[in-house]
């Protein structure tokens, strides 16, 4: 598979494609304002425990607490607060390795932790932690508090597997758990031993730096966005990076001379004149990944509905015409749309509950493939999956591991109009309030002469009509109605004044 990632850094961000045959396929954002927080470690203070829901709000010093649920305790976490024992006597405890299910709940209010961002906050809700830290370097995975040693799936040659396995064991120091990541095939015990010692190093200074912090305070920063990529992702079967910035173009190569040195020289510099995600095709596809329609060759389109519970998939006919049979035709167009739908998972980094309305099909077999291409499909996403079977209903219901905000909350906001919605109220629902407001004025003041403020193109509506709007509500009501338009207005609001005394009426009119 030919592969390639293509960074673009500009004054309000840097935006990093990854491309998979020069189609795009994932797309990282990282805005001044929204660093990445995934892999950050904390030493957090304990809010409040709620045994309900099996789940305590940690203070990491956000604006919201952070959720560590009690599974993502585990076996080992570092405890720096009074925490009680099972005859309610209180205690210090330092590493513990004490089961969630000996002690319940495993924490308690005002108890300081090390915690460690798994999940970025969304919206309203606050970072998801797990007490289980991990440090990421370019070979391994340090784990304090364990002794096992971990290999990547990825590394299918048994020989090679033992070998790095053996080699772990040998470097790794008592007390840590090491994993060791798909790039360290091939590598010397020096790289190795070299990267250890530099994860040793991290772990040390924060170990050192959490018995003399008070919490809630951060205690490790993890590599920013384009560094991680390059760390995690440009392995290689990447055939090249390409970035637009002498400066990143000087920070990429130095860490790779130092951690991977047959890799430097596949990165490159670009200084053309066209943008570089015009060059390469990739601006056209961001502007769709955050259309609500996404077309197919066959003429069929899927619709992507986001909202707060779970995504909504839709697969359409749209314009394909076919004199085959039915199952045939909806077979043909959910093989290609589960393709795309896999893509536009990847593309948007959808995540959470989502459920896909494929088109029907009878035959219990045509069901069997498309189910078998859509796993197949979702094999080259690296964010964890899990999906069901087609239901009675003819729909498929998937979850996938979410970390950070889906794309559409890095490149739109909400609409202080319509507040997300999507839709505003219609011009005769807006004078209806209206209308409604002017009689609760006649029924609670003596007020006749008012000022009414709207929108412009609401204006246009009240004057226009077959009888003049705005002159049949004065004349049912007995008011005089002096309008006037505001462009700060919102669609669908008001204001009314008294003409006398300038004074707003809205404790008045309000139900």
């Amino acid at each position: 598979m030919r592969k390639e990632i293509i960074i673009n850094a500009s004054i309000s961000g840097t935006r990093i494609a990854i491309l998979e045959w020069k189609r795009l396929v994932e797309l990282y954002i990282e805005l001044p304002e929204q660093e990445r927080m995934v892999g950050n470690i904390y030493k957090g203070v304990v809010e409040n425990v709620i045994k309900g829901i099996g789940a305590a709000f940690v203070d990491i010093g956000m604006p919201q607490n952070s959720f560590l649920r009690f599974t993502d305790i585990g076996e080992f976490y570092e405890s720096y607060g009074p925490i009680s024992d099972e005859n309610g006597d209180k205690e210090k405890w330092g590493k513990s390795r004490k089961t969630a299910s000996t002690r319940w709940p495993p924490v308690v209010s005002n108890q300081e932790i090390l915690v460690q961002i798994t999940k970025e906050p969304i919206g309203t809700k606050g970072a998801r932690v797990t007490s289980e830290v991990t440090l990421p370097g370019r070979f391994f995975v340090l784990v304090p508090g364990y002794e096992h040693v971990g290999v990547s799936r990825k590394i299918g040659n048994i020989r090679e597997k033992n070998r790095l396995k053996r080699l772990s064991y040998k470097l790794r120091p008592k007390g840590l758990g090491l994993i060791v990541r798909t790039v360290a095939a091939g590598r010397k015990e020096q790289e190795l031993q070299a990267d250890l010692q530099s994860l040793l190093r991290t772990w040390n200074k924060i170990e050192q730096n959490v018995r003399q912090e008070k919490g809630p305070v951060p205690l490790y920063k993890d590599m920013g966005m384009v560094s991680s990529i390059i760390r995690d992702l440009f392995t290689p079967d990447v055939d090249r990076v390409v970035v637009d910035s002498r400066k990143l173009h000087k920070e990429i190569t130095k860490y790779l001379k130092d951690v991977s040195p047959d890799l430097h020289k596949k990165v490159e510099y670009y200084n053309g004149m066209n943008p570089i995600f015009d060059e390469y095709k990739i601006e056209r596809d961001v502007e769709k990944c955050l259309s609500r329609r996404v077309w197919l060759k066959s003429g069929g389109y899927i619709i992507f509905d986001q909202t707060e519970a779970l995504v909504a998939i839709d697969v359409n006919s749209g314009k394909h015409v076919s004199r085959g049979e039915h199952d045939e035709t909806s077979l043909k167009i959910n093989l290609e749309a589960c393709q795309e739908i896999a893509r536009q998972l990847r593309l948007r980094d959808l995540g959470g509950l989502i459920v896909i309305d494929f088109i029907d099909m009878i035959d219990p077999g045509r069901k069997r493939t498309l189910i078998n291409e859509f796993r197949r499909q979702l094999r080259k996403d690296r964010a964890k999956t899990s999906i069901s079977d087609l239901s009675n209903f003819g729909l498929i219901e998937m979850t996938r591991e979410r970390t950070r905000p889906s794309l559409i909350y890095s490149f739109t906001e909400t609409c202080a109009t319509c507040d997300g919605l999507g839709n505003l109220p219609s011009s005769p629902t807006v004078v209806t309030k209206i209308e409604h407001a002017i009689r609760r004025l006649r029924a609670r003041s003596k007020e006749r002469r008012i000022k009414l403020i709207v929108h412009p193109e609401l204006e246009s509506y009240l004057q226009n009509g077959v009888w003049n709007r705005l002159r049949r509500i004065m004349v049912k009501y007995l008011v005089r109605i002096q309008l006037s338009a505001d462009t700060n207005m919102p669609y669908g609001e008001f204001k009314m004044l008294s003409r006398k005394s300038d004074d707003d009426l809205a404790e008045i009119i309000k139900t």
